[in-house]
């Protein structure tokens, strides 16, 4: 009888433990994924951002020299990411494709002009920035006139702002989630054993001594289930990261790492304050209260 009655305490034991590495660990990766989403945020702004192109249109009478000389004023220039020459010729051959005829041989020549589309760096993808570029570029007499599309400029930017708020509102929410939700599982975990913490006291134990076994046994579980959401986000990040080569997902290895001791410092800290406050709940009470 009483070797049925361990055994069912033993599977219960073991079920409550299972209970609280998997809480841990679900709550934990949805945590990661969201630190490693806010990390590469700013990433996947910023390549949106760059793909948005500057065309600096030239006069008719800009000689190579001109069109070389600003050439290498682009590369020089702390606000260009790349820039790319697009002569004439090449610009007529684009709009040959694109309407499907050559329409130089009604016009008799070229009307289009030599051109470079430049791609500035994210920092100065701003109305004001952009307008301090465009007017020190205006600056050369042999520039004709420069195109980029104002109004998805202010709707990038804005939408940045609104999508970078709620970032963090979510941040927030999953982060109290998740402190509620391993508090309340490690919580669970120690009320099936508040008789054991009631009769160790009963027979003389400190509080600090009875506390030190539940808190040890918690700090281990919340290491296995951080080390289990830390082994997810790992084969993700490599499954993104060979999915989607171009956004260079691992680029950013160190933030990476401090993001994966992140998670694995939180699963630790939770499970330790929770295990002292709910330990400290059941010496706190009268034994009659237990039941």
């Amino acid at each position: 009888m009483s070797s049925s009655y361990d055994k069912f305490q033993k599977r219960r034991l073991i079920s409550s433990y299972f209970s609280v590495v998997l809480s841990v660990f679900l709550v934990l990766f949805l945590v990661g994924i969201l630190g490693l989403f806010v990390l590469n945020s700013k990433k996947l702004s910023d390549d949106f951002k760059e793909q948005i192109a500057m065309t600096v249109f030239f006069k008719e009478e800009a000689h190579d020299t001109i069109l070389k000389k600003f050439a290498v004023e682009l590369k020089t220039a702390k606000y260009v990411k790349s820039s790319v020459f697009v002569s004439k010729e090449d610009a007529a051959k684009v709009h040959t494709e694109i309407i499907g005829e050559d329409f130089m041989t009604f016009l008799g020549a070229n009307p289009l002009q030599n051109s470079f589309d430049i791609h500035l760096k994210a920092d100065y993808i701003d109305t004001n920035n952009i307008r301090k570029i465009e007017s020190k570029l205006r600056e050369n007499a042999m520039i004709s006139d420069i195109v980029y599309d104002k109004q998805l400029v202010n709707l990038v930017n804005d939408n940045i702002k609104k999508v970078s708020m709620w970032i963090l509102i979510i941040s927030g929410f999953l982060t109290l989630v998740a402190v509620l939700l391993i508090n309340s599982s490690m919580r669970l975990s120690i009320h099936s054993n508040r008789f054991i913490i009631k009769t160790m006291q009963m027979v003389g134990a400190t509080k600090a001594f009875i506390r030190k076994p539940f808190i040890w046994k918690s700090i281990k579980l919340g290491l296995i289930g951080s080390a289990l959401a830390v082994v997810s986000l790992i084969i993700t990040l490599l499954y993104l990261d060979s999915s989607y080569p171009n956004l260079g997902i691992l680029d950013e290895k160190f933030l990476i790492t401090l993001v994966l001791l992140g998670v694995v410092a939180v699963g630790v800290i939770i499970t330790w304050v929770s295990t002292y406050f709910a330990t400290q709940r059941f010496l706190n009470l009268r034994t009659d209260d237990l039941y």
